[in-house]
């Protein structure tokens, strides 16, 4: 069992000794054994924190009975597991007598801490199975810690210029752009949720790479740069603690979620540069798709544009924005094929991320000021276009598509 876990042992006793009396006791306290490695949740840091919204314990919420090999049954708390069921509005099982009921303060706090929570107490249906429907919930980053380090070719030219151009980072300005898109989000109607933000994590708010939202739950991915290797683990915790299904890990080699593309229902593009995803994680990928039942395509693309997200991205029902010039002849002529219209990005355009935008639904799409002409054919087309300033993310290695996981979209 985790040390986090584990019961204060005196108190084990004497809550024993007042059952063995006949007595109801009350639910013991806990001491916390925690490894420097073990990391809190918010909920977990906040009650030892002593935050007066917690009346009791989230870990006395839900205990069970555990027995272990070669002991007595033995009262266990599994923090996640049962803090989860309570969220998605399950009663409690196998509470020990006296164990005190969640106050209202409790139940608040989940609300607050655990957003996705919805008013009848039930979590939402996750999972997309198109990449430009009525979008209703998305997974952001929050880039307290971001910073501009050597991170891949989009970043590593704007170092490598930055004498000449004189561009030079700044975490407020970040910060601003960062909270404006958040509001064009919370202005559709979109919910917004969040990674946890952590100091060595710094670039972990480019949440589309850490995983993948799939119909089936979400795809845990495997990054190579080494900044960002560890970026999994706040994925996962993200979506176990929301009681998000993992549908599967790619493990044959690096694959990263910019690569994964579901370009409409049915048809996945994956893509491969060799410096980021794999052709060895992408393969496995497409196989897992096809497992389903899903048609997958890989294809290698140049390393200058990062993920498959910086080539080509849909915009609505049979109609995606691409970099035609940047993409493989075959695979302009497949997706033409499959009868998608692609709306042509200039070259020079796209590799400063104009592709990388995100269809909203509705004929509504938020994009970067940095695509002026592409953002004036589509309003042109009749979409209505949020352009908000990006070019702290944008020089930094990403954009608006980049710093976001679509968790929930409409079927269209």
């Amino acid at each position: 069992m985790p040390e986090a876990f584990r019961t204060n042992p005196r108190s084990a006793r004497r809550t024993k000794r007042l059952r063995e009396r006949g007595g109801s006791a009350p639910l013991p306290r806990f001491s916390y054994a925690f490894s420097e490695t073990t990391r809190l949740s918010a909920v977990e840091r906040s009650y030892r924190a002593g935050d007066p919204a917690f009346s009791v314990s989230p870990l006395q919420a839900a205990p069970r009975v555990i027995r272990f090999p070669g002991s007595a049954p033995t009262q266990r708390f599994i923090f996640r597991k049962n803090w989860r069921g309570m969220v998605l509005g399950e009663e409690p099982k196998g509470l020990t007598p006296g164990c005190p009921e969640p106050s209202d303060n409790l139940l608040k706090t989940q609300r607050r801490i655990l957003p996705m929570l919805s008013a009848s107490g039930k979590s939402p249906d996750w999972g997309i199975t198109n990449d430009h429907g009525t979008l209703r919930h998305v997974l952001l980053g929050r880039p307290d810690h971001f910073r501009w380090v050597e991170a891949g070719p989009l970043i590593g030219r704007t170092l490598a210029n930055a004498d000449r151009t004189g561009v030079r980072f700044d975490l407020k300005l970040a910060m601003a752009q960062h909270a404006e898109m958040v509001s064009i989000y919370e202005e559709n109607g979109v919910n917004c949720h969040y990674l946890e933000s952590d100091p060595v994590l710094h670039r972990n708010f480019f949440a589309r790479d850490s995983s993948a939202m799939t119909p089936w739950g979400a795809l845990i991915c495997h990054m190579q740069l080494k900044v960002r290797r560890a970026d999994h683990v706040s994925a996962i915790r993200f979506h176990q603690l929301n009681g998000i299904p993992i549908w599967n890990y790619a493990t044959a080699g690096h694959f990263e979620g910019g690569d994964f593309n579901i370009i409409e229902p049915g048809r996945v593009l994956i893509g491969y540069s060799g410096e980021r995803s794999e052709k060895e994680g992408a393969e496995q990928v497409a196989r897992l798709v096809e497992a389903e039942g899903w048609e997958a395509l890989t294809a290698p693309i140049s390393r200058e544009f990062v993920h498959m997200d910086g080539l080509i991205v849909p915009l609505a029902d049979k109609l995606a924005v691409a970099c035609v010039d940047a993409m493989e002849p075959w695979l302009v002529e497949t997706v033409r094929g499959w009868g998608i219209e692609l709306v042509d990005v200039g070259y020079a355009e796209a590799r400063n991320l104009g592709v990388n935008l995100v269809a909203l639904g509705n004929g509504k799409v938020l994009s970067m000021a940095g695509a002026r002409d592409l953002n004036e054919r589509m309003r042109a087309m009749g979409f209505e276009v949020y352009d908000p300033d990006m070019s702290m993310f944008t020089l930094g290695g990403g954009g608006v598509h980049c710093l976001c996981q679509a968790l929930k979209r409409d079927d269209v």
